[in-house]
C-alpha cells in the first residue's frame, strides 16, 4: 500500500510524516496495523479540518484587534484552555502595541501586568529568551514538543521559538510569590505561553492561555497550535503593517490641516473631521484676513491614498495664498485655484467652496465649485444656501461661476460640510440632504447656540452609526456593516455669528 499523501490546508505546511512501509506481517498483525493506520489517518483528517476552519475564520478578520481575538479563541480551542491574553510589543517602536484578553476584563489584565516580568511567562517571551534556552523553569522549544508528539520531523524548523509552561502554579516554588497571588485571585491554576513571530519579524508579541485547573497541553495540542500560529502570525503581521501605514497617513493628514481654529471677534467656530481608512483628500480651513474678515473653505481632492493627501495639502496651501491676495472675490480665488490645478495636477479634479465673511456685519460672500451648498441654521430658519450649480475644479477648460451674497441674522450658524457626510448616511442624495436638514432643524435651542454641540448633534442624528465626539482633530470611524454606507472622509465646519 502506497504511503498517503500529506494534505495542504489554508497555507499550513504539512509536517506530519506518513507511516513507514514495513515487511508484510501476519494477517492478525496486518489487521491491527491497518486499523492503527486508519485511526491515525482519521486523526490527521480531524486535525486538518479543524485547522482549515480556524484558518478561514482568521482570514476573515478585518482589523488587528479582531485578528488577535480570533487567535486567542482558536488557541484556547486547540490547547483546551478557558482564558487567554495576547500582548504585542513590536520591536520597531512604530507599530501599534496591543494587550487583549479572552475572558479577562481590564482589571484582570491590570492584575496580570503587576506580575514581575522576570516571573510572568508572556513577559519573559516578549523580553526575549535565549535562542536555545535550557529546559528548566518551564521553558522549552516547540521543536521538542514536535519530537515527543511523533508528528513532527524533528528538523528544528521552529528552533528558537520558545514556549513556557506552568502546569501547577500554586505548587511551583520557582515562581515569584506575586505571580502565585495573582493566579489565585483571578482563579487560574496553570498557564501556557508562546511567541507570536514570523520569519521577517522574530518577536512580534506573545500569547498566554490560562487553565482553571492544573493542566498543560499535550504534545499533539502544542503541535497543532504551532501550525495555527504560523498562519496567525503572518495575518497579525499584515494587520500591523496596515495599521502602521494608516497611522503614518493620518499623521501626515493632520500635519496638513489646521491644528486649531483661529479666534476671530464676532464669530465662534467648531470643526469635525472624520477620516476614512483609504486616506481621502478632504480639507477645511479658517483664515483670518485683513480688516477683521474671515475666510472659510472646505473641499476635497478626488481619489485616496498618500498621493491624494499630498495633493490636498498643496491645494489648501495655495487657496490660503489666493484668499489673502483676493479674498473679497471668492470667484477669483477659485478661478486661480482651478488654473493651478489644471497646470500642476492635470489628472486630478477637486471640489471646493470658499466664503469671505465679515463677522461685524454678518455678511458672507461665497462661491462653490462642484461642492455641496452650505446650510444656515438658526432660531427662525434652517435652509440651504442657493448656490449656482457648477463643475468641480479641473473638469472644464475654464472654470467660473457667480458668487452668492447672504446676510445672517444674529445667532445664526453657517454650516459647511463635505459630500462624505451625505454618502455616509447610506441614502440617495436627495434623501441624504433631507436627513441632514432634519438633523440640524431638530437641534434644541441650547444646542444651536454652541457650534461644538451642534456638530455633535448633527453627526449623532444624521449618521446611521451615530456621531463621534471630538475636538476637531481627525477621528477614525469606519462603518463596514451598514448597507450602502461608505468610509469616506467627513468634514463639518460651523461658524456662528
Amino acid at each position: 500500500m502506497s504511503a498517503p499523501q500529506r494534505s495542504k490546508v489554508a497555507g499550513f505546511k504539512p509536517v506530519i510524516s506518513p507511516p513507514q512501509q514495513t515487511a508484510p506481517p501476519s494477517s492478525d498483525a496486518s489487521a491491527e496495523q491497518l486499523a492503527a493506520v486508519h485511526d491515525r489517518l482519521a486523526s490527521w483528517v480531524t486535525d486538518l479540518t479543524t485547522l482549515q476552519e480556524l484558518a478561514e475564520r482568521l482570514s476573515g478578520t478585518p482589523t488587528l484587534d479582531d485578528a488577535l481575538r480570533e487567535t486567542l479563541r482558536a488557541g484556547a480551542t486547540l490547547v483546551g484552555a478557558q482564558r487567554g491574553l495576547v500582548a504585542l510589543e513590536p520591536p520597531d517602536g512604530e507599530s501599534p502595541e496591543r494587550t487583549i484578553g479572552l475572558g479577562l476584563g481590564r482589571a484582570d489584565i491590570g492584575e496580570l501586568e503587576t506580575v514581575p516580568r522576570s516571573s510572568s511567562s508572556y513577559a519573559r517571551i516578549l523580553d526575549g529568551l535565549p535562542s536555545v534556552p535550557e529546559p528548566t523553569d518551564g521553558v522549552r522549544l516547540r521543536e521538542a514538543a514536535d519530537e515527543e508528539s511523533g508528528f513532527g520531523p524533528g528538523r528544528g524548523e521552529d528552533r528558537g521559538y520558545p514556549e513556557i509552561t506552568h502546569p501547577d502554579i500554586a505548587t511551583d516554588d520557582t515562581l515569584d510569590p506575586r505571580h502565585r497571588e495573582v493566579a489565585a485571585r483571578l482563579g487560574y491554576a496553570a498557564s501556557y505561553a508562546t511567541r507570536i513571530a514570523t520569519a521577517d519579524a522574530p518577536r512580534i508579541g506573545a500569547a498566554v492561555w490560562l487553565y482553571d485547573e492544573p493542566a498543560e497541553p499535550t504534545a499533539r495540542q502544542r503541535h497543532l497550535l504551532g501550525l495555527y500560529l504560523r498562519c496567525a502570525s503572518e495575518q497579525i503581521a499584515r494587520h500591523l503593517e496596515l495599521a502602521r501605514t494608516r497611522a503614518e497617513l493620518s499623521a501626515l493628514r493632520e500635519g496638513l490641516l489646521p491644528s486649531r481654529l483661529p479666534r476671530v471677534p464676532g464669530v465662534a467656530m467648531a470643526v469635525r473631521h472624520l477620516t476614512g481608512p483609504g486616506g481621502g483628500g478632504d480639507w477645511y480651513d479658517a483664515l483670518p484676513l485683513p480688516e477683521g474678515a474671515l475666510g472659510l473653505s472646505v473641499g476635497g481632492v478626488t481619489g485616496s491614498g498618500p498621493g491624494t493627501v499630498a495633493a490636498m495639502g498643496r491645494l489648501r496651501a495655495s487657496l490660503r495664498a489666493y484668499a489673502v491676495m483676493e479674498g473679497e472675490d471668492p470667484v477669483a480665488v477659485l478661478s486661480d485655484l482651478e488654473l493651478l490645478l489644471r497646470l500642476t495636477e492635470p489628472a486630478r479634479s477637486a471640489t471646493a467652496l470658499f466664503a469671505y465673511a465679515e463677522p461685524s456685519a454678518r455678511r458672507v460672500l461665497l462661491a462653490g465649485a462642484g461642492h455641496c451648498p452650505p446650510l444656515i441654521v438658526g432660531e427662525h430658519r434652517t435652509e440651504y444656501v442657493e448656490t449656482t450649480l457648477s463643475a468641480p475644479l479641473g473638469m472644464l477648460a475654464c472654470w467660473e461661476a457667480p458668487s452668492v451674497e447672504l446676510t445672517l441674522q444674529q445667532g445664526e450658524t453657517l454650516l459647511l460640510y463635505s459630500d462624505g457626510l451625505l454618502h455616509r448616511t447610506g441614502e440617495e442624495m436627495d434623501r441624504a440632504f433631507a436627513r441632514l436638514h432634519a438633523a440640524a432643524e431638530c437641534a434644541p435651542a441650547a444646542v444651536r447656540a454652541e457650534p461644538e454641540a451642534l456638530l455633535d448633534h448633527v453627526l449623532r442624528t444624521a449618521l446611521p452609526s451615530g456621531g463621534v465626539q471630538g475636538s476637531g482633530r481627525p477621528v477614525r470611524q469606519e462603518q463596514p456593516g451598514h448597507p450602502g454606507s461608505t468610509a469616506e472622509d467627513v468634514v463639518l465646519l460651523a461658524a456662528r455669528f
